[in-house]
């Protein structure tokens, strides 16, 4: 089958396209025919060879956690899906790969809204869960105020998205030129770094543009940039903040989510919710870039770069 790949660690140039032994879906599992695949952080950390994670992968690797196709071969004991319907989430956590290929096996999926993009679908799968994992942990309902420390990221846009889904307000902190980005998500934006209190009360005089700004209940850090201090005055309690990206949060009492959060144990319920919600056009995964799977050193290149607005995607065709 078609893939991209890598056989040696590096840059994004290392990054070719080429042959590779088909994958074949086992117990639980399904086969899809590839349309669309995301580009997520775990794959730039294991490209560049700077994953904790790295000795666990073979070489040559198929790059990709992320993907969207058409199921064409079902494992042993899966029901409610068949051959020929549209799916899109994730492949198996420990492969930490695959999904950047003609075939790609799928250990989690949701069927496939047909108004939702491919690009999207494909781009969802991680950045979907983890969301929606915090989201529940921090326990994001109608009503409350959060704050999204790094929303115009993949996984921080998506983050708006669903928590203004469940009906809150959503203050957001971004680079000044990707505030109009997060303006057309929903949020509130602000301007991220030192004084950040300062700038979210200031939001208090504004009701009319979003009830209850000056107020934040909860919030969640995806940028990792040293912001939690801020955050735990902003809300009054290291209760009411958790972090994706601060592996020093437990020292402040605040609770820590390490990696992805879609491999913890309990089970995922995101993809079908946001497939829900995506029908009810409550809820899109926001796309930065498109690419064709030939250009996918360029795919993993804009990902590293900044600003980031959404998510990146590959296409099979173009």
């Amino acid at each position: 089958m078609f893939a991209v790949q890598f056989d040696r660690f590096g840059p994004p140039e290392v990054l070719t396209t080429g042959r590779f032994p088909e994958p074949h879906a086992g117990p639980g599992q399904v086969r899809i025919r590839v349309e669309a695949a995301g580009v997520a952080p775990v794959d730039l950390a294991l490209r560049s060879g700077r994953s904790p994670s790295r000795d666990r992968i073979p070489l040559p690797h198929i790059p990709g956690v992320d993907a969207a196709g058409v199921i064409d071969e079902v494992g042993a004991g899966v029901t409610g899906f068949a051959a020929g319907e549209e799916v899109f989430g994730t492949v198996d956590v420990a492969r930490l790969g695959g999904a950047s290929a003609e075939f790609a096996v799928l250990s989690f999926w949701a069927a496939k809204p047909p108004a939702m993009p491919w690009a999207q679908a494909g781009a969802a799968g991680t950045s979907v869960e983890t969301a929606t994992r915090a989201l529940d942990r921090l326990g994001v309902r109608a009503g409350v105020t959060l704050l999204v420390d790094g929303a115009a990221g993949g996984v921080g846009s998506v983050a708006v998205r669903l928590a203004i889904a469940r009906g809150a307000h959503v203050i957001g902190t971004a680079r000044p030129e990707s505030h109009a980005f997060l303006a057309e998500l929903g949020a509130v934006p602000v301007a991220y770094g030192p004084g950040l209190a300062d700038r979210v009360r200031a939001l208090a005089p504004a009701p009319a543009v979003a009830p209850g700004a000056g107020r934040v209940d909860l919030a969640l850090d995806v940028a990792g940039a040293g912001s939690l201090p801020e955050l735990i005055a902003i809300t009054g309690t290291p209760a009411a903040v958790l972090t994706l990206a601060d592996f020093g949060g437990p020292e402040l009492g605040v609770g820590l989510s390490r990696g992805e959060l879609a491999g913890e144990p309990g089970g995922r319920h995101g993809l079908a919710l946001a497939a829900a919600l995506s029908e009810q056009r409550r809820f899109h995964v926001p796309v930065q870039e498109v690419f064709p799977m030939t250009r996918a050193a360029e795919a993993h290149a804009a990902a590293a770069r900044g600003p980031r607005r959404g998510k990146i995607a590959l296409i099979r065709h173009p």
